[in-house]
């Protein structure tokens, strides 16, 4: 028995609307990155080094030629120690005169006290004369204060004779010597320098149009270059007023909130400077989409693994990301490859451990 006309058309129609349904729209692969607020501003990173607070530069206080340097560069004193030495000829020699002249002025003295003793007593028993008494004692007087600049010169020319050596008066390091054995010096030229290793600062250069902006809610983060994990913060101690005429830089002086052990004097370190700004996002270049005159992102429903668009407001684009001050959270998802083919409510895969 043949079916009806009609009932074939119908079951040709439900097979055709069969075919009709559309196949389930593919996932598509996505990278992300995780919004992270900020409220500092980075304003750049320089290199410096770890110096010492407080530094001397010691010189003779006696000229002569230098006959030896008892110590190297690096090495650690302690006050009193031996740093160099001069030639102690000239100083010996004045030391001899100068004890001499003192051998004969004493000599002197005690013939003018035995004098004026004898005048006094001639002139007690009414056999001496007034004038050879006032002679004796003027005589002794006398005497008596060529002895005491005579002892003066002695204790000058062992003075003399010990600044011939020249020593630490603190615990320091050497750092530097401007003089070498052999040669000559002048009384204060300097010889060697010292720091003092317990107290340290960090130190860079900055240039002149930054240096002008500092101010005190700027931050300094000191690491060390070989191990940035070695790190510390500091503030601003002193900046030199006048610049370096060949850098066109200004010297910058940092004291550290903490002096880690790594930081010996000398050490490398880099210094970043940071402002507190207020709150605002990075973001890749890659994830900016613009059309229809605005400025969007791409934002991932991490529990339906969705997109949808996002308005964003810009503050500032760079050669490879952007800054937004409105528009996403912290701790939202945005989309950062392939912003031009997605389509609002489409499925996404993505690494949720991604940064």
């Amino acid at each position: 028995m043949k079916k009806p006309l009609w009932m074939l058309a119908a079951s040709l129609l439900l097979a055709a609307c069969g075919s009709e349904e559309k196949a389930p729209e593919p996932v598509r692969p996505v990278l992300s990155v995780k919004v992270e607020p900020q409220v500092q501003a980075q304003l750049g990173r320089f290199a410096g080094n770890i110096q010492a607070r407080f530094e001397s530069t010691l010189g003779f206080r006696v000229g002569g030629r230098i006959a030896r340097r008892w110590l190297d560069v690096g090495a650690q004193v302690k006050p009193g120690d031996t740093l160099a030495t001069l030639d102690p000829t000239d100083q010996q020699n004045q030391l001899r005169a100068a004890e001499g002249d003192l051998a004969r002025v004493q000599a002197q003295w005690i013939n003018a006290q035995a004098d004026a003793r004898r005048q006094q007593q001639l002139y007690d028993r009414g056999v001496g004369a007034q004038a050879q008494l006032d002679i004796a004692q003027t005589n002794l007087k006398t005497t008596g204060a060529s002895l005491e600049q005579a002892r003066s010169a002695v204790s000058q020319a062992r003075d003399q004779l010990d600044y011939s050596t020249l020593r630490s008066d603190h615990a320091a390091v050497i750092t530097a010597w401007q003089a070498e054995a052999g040669q000559t010096v002048t009384a204060g030229q300097a010889v060697v320098t010292l720091a003092r290793p317990d107290v340290k600062e960090a130190v860079i250069d900055l240039p002149i149009g930054l240096a002008e902006q500092l101010d005190k809610d700027l931050a300094f983060t000191v690491a060390s270059q070989l191990d940035p994990s070695i790190n510390t913060t500091a503030t601003l101690r002193e900046l030199e007023p006048q610049a370096d005429a060949t850098t066109r830089t200004r010297r910058a002086r940092l004291t550290l909130a903490s002096t880690p052990a790594a930081f010996h004097l000398g050490t490398a370190i880099s210094v970043t400077l940071s402002s507190q700004v207020t709150p605002r996002s990075e973001l890749p270049l890659s994830a900016l989409l613009e059309r229809d005159g605005k400025t969007q992102v791409w934002v991932i429903d991490t529990q339906q693994k969705t997109v949808a668009t996002r308005d964003v407001a810009l503050l500032e684009r760079t050669a490879d990301s952007i800054i937004l001050t409105s528009g996403v959270q912290p701790g939202e998802r945005v989309v950062t490859a392939g912003v031009n083919s997605l389509k609002p409510g489409q499925k996404v895969a993505f690494d949720e451990d991604a940064q």
